[in-house]
């Protein structure tokens, strides 16, 4: 429960860095009155954060365990679980799937050569002890191609899998394997919640769209994905979890999808206008917002703290609150981050 707690200056007290993501620099932990977990939490359940919250207040794990068998693998390629074989490409620093021999056909295949694998035989006690969580953090593991849409992709390859949404002979075949996907992610969810009990929250992958528009029409997302999607958030609610999402892609006219899939929040990218969907939708699902974009090497010390004031005052209203997006950390200059936790903090907290 959200409690009331004066700001002290002395919160500004840098005790330790967290190590940037994927080159990016390091970013600075303040001594605050409770933990960047407790203050992701009251965002979630309360409505009510101490502060908005930014990236690294999720402390994302990635178990590798998973990674090899149910995602991408890394620089060293992979044979995954069910046998499709991912390659490497650096100037992308991700993978694809081996081309040229797609494991399906058409879905009206995957009864007889789609097997999804015994989770009880994998070691999860060793890959939890390999890959802690920082409980100062809110834990939070990212399930890199989902279960859906990506899924069905690297059986296919992609022009294959989104010919199979309009195929009206592959319709029950594309229902059906979609179903029994999201069942096995509910048992992904319950070996990965046994675990790691400290885990707060799933990041379920499912990409939907390119630059400019999604991949498939919103009547084909009603008839395959969201009832799917709303089965497996309503699992993972019930385990006493929150439920993100990470869809790539212009899906600002497939956002009422994911609100209706139960998904408490999401994260766009920057071609999507994250201002307005939050004036929109900010009080049906937590938007990552990204700032207006400024040059730290113009831009005077004292404008990006008005800068980070404004961001505060137009995206985190009472009731509606928002997160700085992913895809907005370099906003978060020094001068940007010390005013917008200071403001907030005073202002969440009714001392402003």
């Amino acid at each position: 429960m959200f409690r009331k707690i004066p700001f002290e200056q002395n919160e500004l007290r840098i005790v330790a860095t967290i190590p940037g993501r994927f080159g990016g620099p390091d970013t600075p932990v303040r001594d605050t009155p409770v933990s960047s977990r407790e203050n992701m939490i009251a965002m979630y359940y309360d409505k009510q954060p101490y502060w908005t919250p930014i990236p690294v207040d999720s402390g994302m794990i990635m178990p590798q365990l998973y990674n090899n068998q149910l995602g991408r693998g890394g620089p060293g390629g992979t044979k995954d679980a069910f046998g499709v074989e991912w390659e490497y490409v650096e100037v992308v620093s991700g993978s694809i799937v081996r081309p040229g021999a797609p494991y399906l056909e058409n879905v009206n295949e995957w009864k007889d050569k789609i097997r999804f694998p015994n989770l009880d035989e994998w070691d999860w006690a060793a890959e939890a002890e390999a890959f802690p969580i920082d409980k100062k953090r809110s834990g939070l593991v990212s399930l890199v191609n989902g279960f859906w849409f990506e899924r069905l992709v690297s059986f296919m390859e992609f022009a294959p899998a989104a010919m199979a949404l309009i195929d009206e002979e592959q319709e029950d075949a594309v229902r059906s394997f979609f179903e029994a996907s999201t069942e096995f992610g509910m048992k992904v969810v319950d070996k990965l919640i046994a675990y790691w009990p400290a885990l707060d929250g799933i990041n379920i992958h499912d990409d939907w769209g390119s630059q400019k528009a999604p991949f498939f029409s919103q009547e084909v997302a009603y008839k395959f994905f969201v009832p799917c999607m709303k089965a497996l958030t309503d699992h993972i609610h019930a385990k006493g979890r929150y439920a993100t999402l990470h869809s790539c892609g212009h899906l600002v006219n497939r956002i009422q999808c994911f609100i209706d899939g139960g998904f408490d929040a999401w994260d766009p990218q920057t071609m999507n206008d994250t201002h307005a969907l939050y004036d929109q939708y900010g009080d049906q699902i937590l938007i990552g917002v990204v700032p207006d974009p400024f040059d730290p090497e113009t831009t005077s010390e004292e404008e990006q703290r008005r800068r980070a004031r404004e961001h505060f005052d137009r995206f985190c209203k009472p009731g509606k609150p928002s997160y700085l997006s992913f895809y907005g950390a370099p906003a978060l200059t020094p001068a940007f981050s010390d005013e917008l936790y200071t403001y907030s903090r005073k202002k969440y907290g009714g001392f402003l």
